[in-house]
């Protein structure tokens, strides 16, 4: 057994089968999407997302990996850490470059090493802090871990942030009533307004799996993808091209919801899945109608998760009008290497702080919770 570490420049650069065998049927860390990432575009030069994956041989085998990524900015990570960049600017230091292990633009808890062994584990949490050190990186940051690799990376010291996110279960509902027979007599009131007003304004819902959504339909998506940023001021961090690759590459794991308002489309939803998580991911709308983005990413979503046998749907980063639909709130982390020793130090002690605030946050939420 010859054990070696390599670092590549993408996902594109492995072949599909030795990192899907990894990836274990994950849609989001699987090679499909993660390389059309990169061939479209949305992350590489001039992104401030350069790949790098990190990667584990016994030989010529792929044995372990780690979708790891060289960033300029702190865009599309959804844990923040501006306040951290100041700091460092603040005192003449540069923060960027930093080593991120995390899925882009994606706030979806997974393995980020990928590999069951837990000794491969551990030699792949060396080499991450290796590769900081050796190239002079400021830090280096693993965010939305699963539990599995949660365990490693507290073992080896890093520093553990805690956040939340909310997440809708299918208790086996037989249908959409059966769910909201579940909720609170306030709850299933609201959302029976909210759907009826929909339904009173003419609006008609249609949901596509991916092989049957059209190139037209994926523009008019793109287009309310599109409006979604205009809205905020910002840029889309996901090129047209990406959408059209996925769309090509792994169309069974998408589904589309189209709102029609007097036979035109006027907004959408995409949202991407496997057997036992529905992963909710982008929306827009070219018209306002009241409710109509609870109807159309949260009960249409719901609907489909039930008809569909789908255990969880992941709702994404913030918003606490999620718990009124369903949700409920739940923890996760991300950790954290700080090379420079006076600001680790202080990061620690802001992070400790911060989980104090969660904890208490996370217990008003569950106090919330929208159930009988």
């Amino acid at each position: 057994m010859t054990l070696s570490i390599e670092i590549v420049d993408g996902v594109t650069q492995i072949p599909a089968e030795a990192w899907n065998t990894l990836a274990k049927g994950m849609p989001l860390l699987s090679h499909a999407f993660l390389s059309a990432l990169e061939s479209s575009g949305s992350v590489g030069a001039g992104t401030g997302w350069q790949p790098c994956p990190l990667l584990l041989y016994d030989d010529a085998q792929l044995i372990a990996a780690m979708p790891l990524y060289i960033k300029y900015h702190s865009y599309g990570e959804y844990v923040f850490d501006w306040a951290w960049a100041e700091a460092y600017e603040r005192h003449g230091l540069s923060y960027y470059p930093k080593l991120v292990a995390a899925i882009p633009f994606t706030p979806v808890t997974s393995s980020r090493i990928l590999t069951n062994d837990a000794d491969h584990k551990v030699l792949m949490v060396n080499a991450l802090s290796q590769v900081m050190q050796q190239n002079e990186m400021s830090s280096a940051h693993v965010l939305f871990p699963d539990d599995d690799t949660e365990t490693v990376f507290k073992a080896a010291g890093w520093m553990q942030r805690h956040g939340v996110q909310f997440r809708w279960q299918n208790l086996s509902y037989t249908d959409f009533e059966h769910f909201l027979s579940q909720l609170s007599h306030d709850k299933r009131k609201k959302i029976k307004q909210e759907r009826k007003k929909v339904r009173d304004s003419g609006i008609v819902c249609s949901v596509i799996e991916g092989a049957q959504i059209t190139a037209q339909q994926w523009d008019f998506f793109y287009q309310c993808y599109e409006q979604t940023y205009r809205e905020h001021r910002s840029t889309p961090y996901l090129t047209r091209a990406f959408f059209a690759t996925i769309g090509r590459t792994m169309p069974q794991h998408i589904v589309l919801m189209l709102a029609y308002l007097d036979g035109q489309p006027i907004a959408a939803a995409l949202n991407l899945y496997d057997e036992t998580t529905l992963y909710g991911r982008y929306w827009g709308a070219l018209q306002y109608v009241p409710n109509l983005h609870f109807e159309l990413c949260y009960y249409q979503a719901q609907i489909f998760c039930i008809e569909q046998k789908i255990k969880y749907f992941e709702g994404g980063a913030q918003g606490e009008h999620k718990l009124a639909r369903g949700f409920v709130a739940r923890p996760t982390t991300s950790f954290h290497s700080v090379a420079n020793p006076n600001f680790a130090t202080a990061i620690k002690d802001f992070i400790i702080q911060e989980s104090t605030g969660v904890a208490a946050y996370v217990n008003e939420l569950d106090e919330r919770a929208p159930y009988k």
